[in-house]
């Protein structure tokens, strides 16, 4: 038995379903004319830009959404397992800011920074995915969202999830995602990224929000539905009526992406959140917060349905107490959830600002959680029995065979970043944020990047440059040059 959490009760789930299947045919949800032809296709009625998409419909475009699908590493070998109850988490997303190391303020975050925080994820192993996690400040704004892919696509063997913050750039993202999987049919087949793509709540799916929900199915590419109620403020304010919107608003983005392909991979994911009333802002730390994003992703298992959630973030500026505390709460109540992506490790500020150091203390609450979710389980023929006839009740177990054989399947050995007394009489004892910027410095000197194909990684930076020079870009903020490349033999 494994041990798992649960929140909703069969009968709330049935009733969060049928008040968001009636929402989506009235009031209706509003779309972007993108997608007009082909809701009207199906007999949906559109008027006014909103459309009432009926319950029969939707349940059958429902049953045509894949329960399972895999992202791929760089070696084409399965990486991530959307489906079921495995777990995996990812970096959060998208941060404007990185928290500087040295003075332990934020400042906006620069392509190096990137490149060292997916260095960092490549080296550990409890992140399943890269993601790309902050915003490269120091290029052109209008080709940030393939840049960011790029950095992490030239660093990193692991699976990715990103998204496109426009229309326009999907399909340069895409571009960029099949040069490195050797084209378009090999991309479709062992998909390297999944997309976020996020409604606006309430009910309301954007221009670019429906077009890249409507290329990704036809391309192939998995989506993750990013439903955002603000539980107060765009949403209900109690928990269950958002968990309802969240369900009308993946519902409806469903719709819309299995009628541009039916079967296409897509994901029943979010990052819903309590409105603070005395602050106006949103605790993604808050454990309103955690229960919203549980209870929505019990939802999407109710339907059998891949999910996502955005857990493992804390509100506070700095790395502290606080900020460990709501992170490693979360963390342990994503897993316990069976949710299948947990994305947010490495962010604070209510989702403003990263911090590779606090990437490196989550992923041992990450761990922790990774061990709790094995459970315990009866080793050999005899619990107890067998050790206390070798042992008598002089209780000398560290001399007996099976504790030299089990113990490390037994216990999880945290890092040096958790301190569990290795070093007590040491009265220099680094506290945890030395320990973790430490750790930080050790990942990064063992990293090894494995390289492509020399002829993709010949096209990738062809393409990169092509496409930068078209923005003003001189140069390639944390990867070489073409002409670089080649002139020291990077590609032969």
């Amino acid at each position: 038995m494994k041990p798992h959490f649960q929140l909703l009760e069969k009968e709330l789930i049935e009733r969060i379903l049928g008040e968001a299947f009636q929402l989506i045919e009235n009031p209706g949800v509003r779309v972007a004319p993108y997608v007009f032809d082909l809701l009207r296709e199906a007999g949906i009625a559109v008027k006014d830009g909103v459309a009432r998409i009926p319950e029969p419909l939707a349940r059958s475009l429902l049953a045509r959404v894949p329960r399972e699908f895999y992202l791929y590493d760089r070696k084409g070998n399965r990486a991530v397992h959307y489906g079921g109850n495995d777990v995996h988490f990812d970096p959060g997303s998208s941060c404007l800011n990185i928290l500087d190391a040295e003075s332990w303020q934020p400042r906006p975050a620069v392509s190096s920074d990137l490149v060292r925080l997916v260095q960092v994820v490549e080296m550990l192993p409890q992140f399943a995915a890269q993601s790309t996690a902050v915003v490269c400040n120091d290029v052109p704004a209008e080709i940030g969202d393939w840049y960011r892919l790029l950095l992490v696509l030239w660093h990193s063997e692991k699976p990715v999830v990103t998204g496109a913050f426009s229309a326009s750039s999907l399909h340069v993202l895409l571009e960029l995602l099949a040069i490195e999987s050797g084209g378009r049919e090999a991309l479709r087949n062992k998909p390297r990224a999944v997309f976020d793509v996020c409604p606006s709540p309430p009910l309301n799916w954007s221009e670019f929000a429906s077009q890249n929900l409507v290329d990704l199915a036809r391309a192939g590419v998995p989506a993750e539905i990013v439903s955002m109620p603000l539980a107060g403020a765009t949403a209900p304010v109690t928990l269950a009526g958002s968990v309802t919107q969240h369900a009308a608003e993946c519902l409806s983005g469903i719709v819309i992406h299995q009628l541009a392909h039916p079967g296409a991979p897509i994901v029943w994911g979010g990052a819903p959140a309590i409105f603070d009333m005395r602050s106006g802002r949103t605790p993604m730390g808050a454990i309103e917060t955690a229960m919203l994003d549980v209870a929505c992703a019990e939802v999407g298992k109710y339907l059998g349905l891949p999910t996502h959630a955005y857990l493992v973030a804390g509100d506070g500026r700095v790395i502290d107490a606080q900020v460990e505390m709501e992170s490693g709460i979360s963390a342990v109540l994503g897993a316990l959830a069976g949710i299948n992506m947990i994305s947010g490790a490495g962010m604070l500020d209510f989702l403003a600002c990263h911090s590779i150091e606090k990437l490196v203390i989550d992923a041992e609450a990450i761990a922790s959680a990774q061990r709790l979710i094995e459970g315990i389980e009866a080793r050999g023929d005899s619990l107890a029995l067998a050790a206390f006839a070798q042992t008598g009740l002089q209780g000398d177990f560290l001399k007996l065979k099976e504790t030299r054989a089990l113990f490390r399947k037994e216990q999880h050995f945290p890092s040096a970043v958790i301190d569990r007394g290795l070093h007590a009489s040491d009265t220099t004892a680094l506290d945890i944020l030395q320990r973790a910027r430490q750790r930080v410095e050790e990942l990064l000197a063992s990293y090894q990047r494995h390289p492509l194909a020399p002829e993709r990684e010949e096209e990738m930076l062809a393409f990169a440059q092509r496409e930068g020079k078209k923005a003003g870009l001189e140069g390639l903020p944390g990867i070489p040059t073409l002409e670089y490349a080649r002139e020291t033999g990077l590609i032969q």
